[in-house]
């Protein structure tokens, strides 16, 4: 009778010991540049073995890409075997124009479920926003840790590098669909190349205070920032923005360990006009 009890009280407290654990994760945002003749050296064929090595090498756990071609997006799964891309094309939602996809490790995560909408008043169907120069799109995940059993909520964009109003109501969109999309106590990593610096509209109006809050992980991260502030360079490896435009946002109860812009070079040659940014993430009360 006494080792049934005991039995049983060692059962009952194994979900308590779950919620109780800290689960490490790894979050990447990087901006690859579109494959376009006129960049000449700096063509994606020059670039593609530097840009997957530098994600192989990382490993994050979660990768948000902008600016992927069909082909790239491709080439990307074929460099990285280890991960499972999600996401649609802007302009068809199928393959048409660019991918903002979201990339998984696939030892790491199972997919629950998975999907894009556009950042306009109509994001059930390829559109553009407001005062956008371009159809601009999110594309998510939910993520079942096969560890712990956590689930997280992945978000990856890219905003209209144009309108200003586009920006603004693009960022209170994702808010409005984190908090009716987030399950109780669910982790969000909202990620992306926002094209906006931190002091601008769009940027507030993520982390504004309020039901479903974000924080920037650059601003929230226990230990300093690593690297230069500024993410996007034009291929110029001199160039020193002084702010970012690519930035990971997560909700509360996610504590964040490090941050980094990473600028790794070949020889002066980047992977991309835009550094990736990585933060490390812990979720739970151990954290």
């Amino acid at each position: 009778m006494r080792f049934l009890l005991v039995l049983l009280a060692t059962l009952l407290a194994l979900p308590v010991a779950a919620k109780e654990r800290a689960d490490r994760y790894s979050a990447m945002t990087y901006n690859i540049r579109l494959d376009i003749a006129s960049d000449g050296d700096n063509g994606w064929p020059h670039r593609r073995g530097a840009l997957t090595g530098l994600v192989a090498y990382y490993a994050p756990d979660l990768a948000g890409l902008q600016e992927v071609l069909l082909h790239q997006k491709r080439e990307i799964e074929s460099d990285l075997p280890g991960y499972t891309f999600v996401g649609a094309a802007r302009d068809d939602g199928k393959d048409k124009g660019e991918f903002s996809p979201l990339g998984f490790r696939r030892d790491r995560f199972a997919l629950v479920a998975s999907g894009t909408f556009w950042l306009s008043p109509t994001p059930d169907m390829p559109s553009k926003g407001w005062d956008a120069a371009l159809p601009r799109i999110a594309s998510w995940a939910r993520l079942k840790d096969k560890g712990s059993r956590r689930t997280l909520l992945a978000v990856n964009t890219h905003f209209d590098h144009v309108g200003t109003a586009a920006r603004v109501e693009s960022a209170r969109q994702l808010r409005r669909w984190i908090g009716a999309n987030r399950k109780r106590g669910e982790a969000v990593v909202l990620m992306g190349d926002f094209n906006t610096m931190a002091d601008g509209p769009a940027y507030a109006a993520i982390i504004e205070t309020g039901v479903d809050a974000l924080h920037d992980t650059l601003t929230i991260s226990r230990t300093p920032h690593f690297g230069p502030l500024g993410t996007f360079t034009g291929f110029k490896i001199d160039e020193l923005a002084v702010s970012p435009i690519d930035h990971i946002f997560v909700s509360d109860g996610v504590a964040v360990l490090r941050h980094a812009t990473l600028t790794q070079h070949t020889g002066g040659k980047l992977p991309s006009d835009h550094y990736p940014v990585l933060a490390d993430l812990c979720v739970g009360k151990a954290c």
